[in-house]
């Protein structure tokens, strides 16, 4: 079964969620914004969401973190618990 590993950060507005983007894309630190933004538990470890296996996430981010490329932050995607932001670092 493939795996993979992932980071995300979890917010409750897509506009917060685009600002955050743009702040990583001038160079701002994914994981330094997720321990501060996120409403995830994931926060406290920067969004790092560990090795994650098919269907263990919610379908948007699990087609996320399995069918698009790697180490490019995507989103904001909507999900039932807010609006993400992933990155994959590498799969299986």
């Amino acid at each position: 079964m493939p795996v993979a590993m992932a980071r995300h950060i979890l917010v409750k507005t897509e506009a917060e969620a685009a600002q955050l983007k743009q702040r990583i894309t001038a160079g701002e630190a994914f994981d330094v914004l997720a321990r501060k933004y996120s409403t995830c538990p994931s926060k406290k470890r920067g969004g790092d969401l560990g090795e994650v296996r098919p269907g263990q996430m919610v379908r948007a981010v699990d087609q996320i973190i399995f069918k698009k490329p790697l180490k490019v932050v995507h989103g904001p995607v909507k999900t039932q618990f807010g609006w993400h932001l992933v990155q994959v670092f590498y799969r299986d």
